[in-house]
């Protein structure tokens, strides 16, 4: 019977850790692939078995890429320590799996968010990137933020019908702190290359008519609002802070003239 290798990446997740792990209990292998948590992460996977390997952060796409290599079976099951698979999901992964139903499946996504089941907002089901797949099915590359993937040539995708869980911030803070982490990381794609502030804006509005009027968020409440103000905050600050990487040296230039004429 095939075997599978269940990986989540984690960096300070203490709190939320042992609820992922558990929801995989069912998997041949379990690794967490922890970027040197400051806090009790890698702690707490020891203590419930779970293989812990420390990986320098250097962008989510290698992260991943070293985590399948970390993964000593062919199929693999990629889980985020903010999601947990349920029972139903976990029953229809076994039998892809045992069954050989497939080679690459992209797996749906139920979200949570304000003490809210989250309907609409492009958050459900919210189809990701494949999470149940091959090795020699899936590739990632490098890039530092919403990495993206290859699929081999000939590999055999489907959809699966159960929904995994996704707790993706535990209060407003989390949601502010993992703003300005993702769009620090995104400022950096060669697609932010000519970025402005009126570019800044102009993105950044689309992105919150998008999620609040065409994705529906108007009919999750207030959490839909949040939602879609959360993808202004990140797209207005992904565009700005390119603009900032790219003036850098000039403007650092500019403040040592300054400083050397207004005395």
């Amino acid at each position: 019977m095939p075997k599978v290798s269940v990986y989540i990446i984690a960096f300070n997740e203490e709190r939320k850790i042992a609820d992922a792990i558990h929801s995989v209990a069912w998997a041949d292998e379990i690794i967490v692939i922890d970027s040197h948590s400051k806090d009790r992460t890698a702690t707490i996977a020891e203590e419930l078995g779970a293989k812990v390997v420390q990986v320098e952060f250097k962008g989510f796409g290698q992260l991943r890429r070293d985590a399948v290599s970390a993964c000593s079976h062919e199929w693999v099951f990629s889980l985020d320590s903010d999601e947990r698979c349920t029972p139903m999901a976990a029953q229809e992964i076994q039998q892809i799996i045992n069954q050989n139903l497939s080679d690459v499946c992209y797996v749906p996504r139920r979200n949570f968010f304000l003490g809210k089941k989250i309907e609409h907002s492009g958050w459900y089901p919210n189809y990701r990137q494949p999470q149940l797949f091959k090795k020699s099915c899936l590739t990632y590359d490098n890039s530092p933020v919403h990495e993206g993937y290859e699929i081999s040539k000939g590999a055999k995708v489907i959809y699966l019908n159960h929904a995994i869980w996704q707790l993706p911030f535990n209060d407003l803070s989390e949601s502010i702190a993992k703003m300005n982490r993702y769009s620090t990381l995104g400022a950096s794609k060669s697609r932010q290359k000519g970025s402005t502030y009126a570019k800044a804006l102009g993105h950044a509005s689309w992105a919150f008519i998008r999620h609040y009027f065409f994705k529906k968020g108007f009919l999750d409440g207030w959490a839909g609002f949040f939602i879609a103000f959360s993808y202004f905050e990140v797209t207005l600050y992904r565009y700005a802070k390119a603009v900032e990487l790219a003036h850098h040296e000039e403007w650092d230039a500019q403040w040592k003239q300054i400083q050397k004429t207004d005395v």
